[in-house]
């Protein structure tokens, strides 16, 4: 345990906390300064526009469509030509492909079925050798491209 002097020599972390904000420029009161969180729970330092409610609707709308096309940006539907489950898929060159499954394509796939009947969990398989096969076929029937020409979702 320290004693009273090594106390009196250690720093007062919250005062040198402070001092260091106000060096930079940070009011005392500031949120960041005294620990408190803004009343909505978000630790985000953006603003939530909480006085101004269309600009937090824009806001709002627009960081949706951000979303959307991060998630969609050159994807196309291929079926699985055994199970005929559809996946969306993005080639992003020969060794590379981006697959999303939904819960449904999840559920129906023959092989991921087979897996889970095994007692096997299929969420630790790489992918499913059949839809493999069905992305390959689409890409030699031009219904996938080999690289995708689609825009990168970047900035806008």
């Amino acid at each position: 345990m320290a004693t009273h002097d090594e106390r009196a020599q250690t720093p007062d972390v919250d005062r040198l906390a402070r001092s260091m904000l106000e060096l930079l420029g940070h009011d005392d009161h500031d949120d960041h300064a005294t620990g408190s969180r803004p009343a909505s729970g978000s630790w985000s330092k953006a603003p939530d526009f909480g006085s101004d409610p269309q600009r937090a609707a824009a806001v709002r709308e627009g960081t949706e469509r951000d979303k959307q096309r991060y998630l969609t940006s050159g994807l196309a539907s291929v079926d699985c030509r055994f199970c005929h489950v559809t996946v969306a898929v993005k080639k992003l060159g020969p060794e590379h492909t981006s697959v999303q499954w939904s819960t449904e394509a999840t559920r129906r796939c023959a092989v991921f079925a087979e897996m889970r009947a095994a007692g096997e969990d299929p969420a630790r398989a790489r992918s499913c050798p059949r839809l493999t096969d069905s992305i390959k076929h689409a890409v030699a029937e031009g219904c996938l491209e080999e690289f995708s020409s689609a825009p990168s979702p970047g900035d806008g």
